[in-house]
């Protein structure tokens, strides 16, 4: 998982939190239900070290604003238009280019690990259930639920070629934003910032 420990915490508390997630997922396997224990657990111990760092707020209140400003434009964007543009999200938003990059980034920064769940392909299953992180209690139901799991896949393609593409090589070929510009002719910076466009747009394809 790319996070570090917050102020306070350190290896062995984030390591502490994830045993907690594989006892949950070890009380709860249900192998009749035809998946394997890492395929179930992975999710669940992911999502426990996940719960225990939201409440540390990594990401400031001014931060949080910014995201949720960021999503409503993009659902309302999608809902209007059928598409997104960065100019019409900076419209919708009404703030100017430097603050839009700056919140793509941020975007990008705060949903990295829950995107990690997209690519878990342990013995031939997809997990997907953590591109919508957030606080409900519905994402692990999602896994068991193969009409969701559909619907979030056809989300992943309805994605531009150039998030795609970055999605592609960080997630499934292991490559640093920093490799990845050079792959792309852009900037570390700029390859963020697609990567979390890319995240934001998940999101506001699944609430439509």
């Amino acid at each position: 998982m790319a996070v570090s420990a917050p102020s306070g915490l350190d290896y062995e508390d984030l390591l502490s939190f994830g045993v907690f997630g594989l006892l949950d997922a070890i009380d709860r396997f249900d192998p009749a239900r035809g998946f394997s224990f890492q395929t179930f657990a992975v999710p669940r111990i992911r999502g426990a070290v996940l719960d225990e760092l939201r409440k540390y707020d990594w990401i400031s209140r001014t931060g949080r604003e910014k995201l949720q400003k960021l999503n409503r434009a993009m659902e309302k964007v999608l809902q209007d238009k059928g598409r997104l543009t960065d100019e019409w999200l900076m419209k919708e938003m009404g703030v100017d280019e430097k603050t839009y990059r700056e919140t793509l980034e941020l975007s990008s920064r705060s949903y990295i690990v829950s995107l990690d769940e997209v690519i878990s392909l342990e013995d031939g299953d997809v997990n997907l259930d953590g591109v919508l992180a957030d606080e409900s209690e519905g994402i692990v139901a999602m896994l068991e639920n193969q009409d969701d799991v559909n619907r979030i896949t056809d989300a992943l393609k309805q994605l531009p070629e150039r998030e795609m593409q970055v999605l592609s090589f960080y997630y499934y070929e292991g490559l640093t934003l920093k490799e990845i510009g050079r792959i792309l002719g852009v900037t570390e910076s700029r390859v963020s910032q697609i990567h979390g466009r890319a995240i934001a747009e998940l999101r506001a394809l699944l609430v439509r």
